[in-house]
């Protein structure tokens, strides 16, 4: 999972904060196919559970599962924000 250390820390600092997180999940080897639809399946049920969506996008950075996840966000009506700018 590329930024699991920037998502790790945000996990902390929004736990601190008295924020619930609802983070993606992280694997310790790389996945199957099999298992990333059903990470990215599972990934979408957090969204459902959140109140708002936290994009971690260090430089800007934002990769295609992370595009598809916000525009499913945004269209169940999550406010989605973003640690760095970023152009939509």
């Amino acid at each position: 999972m590329r930024f699991a250390e920037e998502m790790r820390k945000a996990n902390r600092d929004l736990t601190f904060a008295g924020v619930i997180v609802v983070a993606p999940g992280e694997a310790d080897a790389v996945v199957s196919a099999e298992q990333k639809t059903l990470l990215d399946a599972l990934h979408l049920r957090k969204i459902d559970l959140a109140d708002r969506v936290l994009v971690v996008n260090p430089g800007g950075y934002i990769g295609e599962s992370t595009r598809r996840e916000v525009v499913y966000a945004r269209a169940g009506g999550k406010p989605v924000s973003f640690t760095e700018p970023f152009d939509q």
